[in-house]
C-alpha cells in the first residue's frame, strides 16, 4: 500500500481541468454521440453539478480565478494571455519576455503547500512565464504556451522549451502519473493538477489518433450539436469561422476524438489510485476552464467566438465533478449554481484548511453539498461572469448582458427560452427585470473589483492579452487597440 496520505482529514487530491469543453459534451450530461465511459464512472462515483459557471468564457482568466478564488477584475488577467509564456532561442539570440501574471497573489497551491501538501502540475500552465514553477508548485512539467498542435506540442523540462513527438495528451498524463508515483514513498499528502489542453482546437485529422478521429468521421451523425443555425445578427465578427458542412465534420470529429482520447487517459491516472489503495482518500474534481459552441448559436468558439464578446450557456457553462467514495454521496446531481470563484473556498473547506482572506473573496464555499448537506444561503442562486467590458448576472430564471462600451445588452428568460433566441432588453413590458438586474450586476461588482484591474477600463476584445494591468502596468496598452479598431469597422 501506498504511503502517501491515508489522514482522512486531509486526503490527496487530484484536479483535472480540460480546454474548451462544454458541459453538453460528456456522456453522462446525455450526449449519447460522444464516448467519455471514465467521467461517466467518475459522476457515478461521486456528484455531478448541472449549473456550474465559468468566471470568464476564456482560458486564462477562468484559470486564474480557479486558483486564486478572485474575479478577473480582482486578479487582472481578463482575456487568454498572448504575451509573456515563453521565449524562444534562435542560435544565440534569444527572445520572448517573461511575465508572471500573477505575482504576489496567493493560490490554493500556495495554501496547500503551507499545509504540508506536495502540489505539482502536468499540462496547461497559461498564466504567464512557463519556465518557471510558481504558486507553490514543485513538480512542473507544463505546455509552454497554452495550446496549439497535438503532436510536436511546445513542452517545458527543466526550464527550457523541447518539442514532443507523442500525443500532448499522452504525455501530460504520463508526466501526471510520474509525479503520482513520486508519492507512494512520501507520507505527505498530494495536490496533482492535471491540466489538459484537449479538446481546445486544432481538430484536423492531423493532430488526432487516426482511429478515433475516423470512427466519428465516418460514424457519427452529429445531431447532438446544431447545424445550420445564423449567428446573432449583432456579431460584427467570427473567430472560428466553418465554411462548409465539410468542414463542420472535421471541426467536430476532432473536438469528438480529443474528449474521448482525454477521457481515456483520465481512465488511467483512476485506475492507478485504485491500485495503489488510494481512491477513497483522494478528493478528484473534474471541470473545465470555459465552455464552448460547436455550432450552438450559429457560432464555433467560446466567448471570444464573437465580437462584441458573448456570453451564451454554451460558452460560459462547464461541466462539474466532485469524487471520493465514502465522503460524496454518490450518483447525485446538484443543480443549484455555482461558479469557478467558488472552487477554492470549497477545495479549502473540503481539506480542513482555513480560507485566508476570506472578506475579499466573492465566492462561497460548497463543501457542505459535498457531505449530502443543504446550501445554507440564497444568495448563492445568482452567478456572475465577466470577458473585459461585458458582464452577466444569471439567476435561476434570467440572464442579462451588459456591454459596455459595444453596446446590445441582453435579457432573456431562461426558464421560457433556454435557447437564449428571444431578447427582451429592449421590451418594455420587461423594464423592471432589467432595471433590477442591471443593479444587481452594478452592485455586485462595485464590491468586489479593483479599481486597478477594472475589466470594463481595459481594451479587452479577445485577441489576447499581452502584458500586465493594474499597478506599474501599460493599463489599456495590455490589450490591442488596432485589433478594435479592425473589429469595429468589420
Amino acid at each position: 500500500m501506498s504511503m502517501a496520505s491515508m489522514d482522512p482529514e486531509r486526503p490527496n487530491i487530484v484536479f483535472i481541468l480540460s480546454d474548451d469543453q462544454g458541459a453538453w459534451a460528456t456522456g453522462y450530461s446525455g450526449n449519447d454521440e460522444i464516448s467519455t465511459p471514465n467521467l461517466d464512472g467518475l459522476a457515478a462515483s461521486g456528484m455531478r453539478f448541472e449549473n456550474f459557471f465559468c468566471s470568464s468564457p476564456v482560458c486564462s482568466p477562468a484559470r486564474a480565478t480557479l486558483l486564486t478564488g478572485r474575479i478577473p477584475s480582482q486578479h487582472g488577467i481578463h482575456d487568454w494571455i498572448s504575451r509573456g509564456n515563453h521565449r524562444e532561442t534562435n542560435g544565440t539570440q534569444e527572445t520572448g519576455e517573461l511575465i508572471e501574471y500573477l505575482k504576489g497573489q496567493a493560490g490554493y497551491t500556495d495554501i496547500l503547500a503551507a499545509a504540508g501538501y506536495r502540489c505539482g502540475i502536468s499540462g496547461k500552465w497559461h498564466l504567464g512565464d512557463s519556465h518557471h514553477p510558481q504558486k507553490g508548485l514543485t513538480y512542473w512539467q507544463v505546455h509552454a504556451t497554452g495550446a496549439g498542435k497535438y503532436y510536436n506540442a511546445p513542452m517545458i523540462r527543466d526550464g527550457e522549451i523541447y518539442r514532443e513527438t507523442n500525443y500532448v495528451t499522452d504525455v501530460i498524463t504520463d508526466n501526471g502519473i510520474a509525479f503520482l508515483e513520486q508519492q507512494v514513498s512520501d507520507p505527505r499528502p498530494f495536490c496533482l493538477n492535471l491540466h489538459y489542453t484537449a479538446p481546445h482546437a486544432p481538430w484536423q485529422r492531423e493532430h488526432h489518433p487516426k482511429a478515433l478521429f475516423d470512427k466519428y468521421h465516418r460514424e457519427c451523425p452529429f445531431e447532438s450539436v446544431p447545424e445550420g443555425l445564423a449567428p446573432p445578427e449583432w456579431t460584427r465578427h467570427l473567430s472560428i469561422p466553418v465554411k462548409d458542412a465539410g468542414q463542420r465534420r472535421e471541426y467536430l470529429s476532432g473536438y469528438y476524438a480529443a474528449v474521448e482520447a482525454m477521457d481515456s487517459n483520465i481512465g488511467r491516472v483512476l485506475h492507478w489510485l485504485d491500485t495503489h489503495g488510494l481512491r477513497d482518500n483522494t478528493l478528484v474534481f473534474f471541470t473545465s476552464d470555459n465552455g464552448m459552441n460547436m455550432g450552438h448559436h450559429g457560432v464555433f468558439g467560446k466567448g471570444n467566438a464573437t465580437f462584441p464578446l458573448n456570453m451564451f450557456e454554451e460558452s460560459v457553462k462547464v461541466p462539474f465533478i466532485a469524487s471520493r467514495p465514502g465522503h460524496i454521496p454518490a450518483g447525485q446531481c446538484d443543480r443549484g449554481l455555482y461558479s469557478q470563484y467558488d472552487f477554492l473556498p470549497t477545495l479549502l473547506a473540503s481539506v480542513g484548511i482555513k480560507c485566508p482572506d476570506r472578506e475579499h473573496l466573492p465566492g462561497m464555499s460548497f463543501a457542505g453539498a459535498l457531505r449530502g448537506e443543504s446550501r445554507e444561503t440564497a444568495e448563492a442562486v445568482v452567478v456572475f461572469d465577466e470577458y473585459g467590458p461585458v458582464r452577466m448576472i444569471r439567476t435561476t430564471r434570467w440572464k442579462y448582458v451588459h456591454r459596455t462600451p459595444y453596446g446590445h445588452h441582453e435579457l432573456f428568460d431562461l426558464e421560457n427560452d433556454p435557447g437564449e433566441s428571444d431578447n427582451l432588453a429592449g421590451d418594455d413590458g420587461y423594464n423592471s427585470v432589467r432595471k433590477e438586474m442591471r443593479a444587481r450586476l452594478t452592485e455586485w461588482f462595485a464590491r468586489y473589483t479593483d479599481p486597478l484591474r477594472d475589466g470594463t477600463k481595459e481594451a479587452v476584445t479577445g485577441s489576447g492579452q499581452v502584458n500586465l494591468c493594474g499597478p506599474g502596468a501599460l493599463g489599456a496598452e495590455s490589450f490591442s487597440k488596432g485589433r478594435i479598431t479592425h473589429l469595429l469597422s468589420s
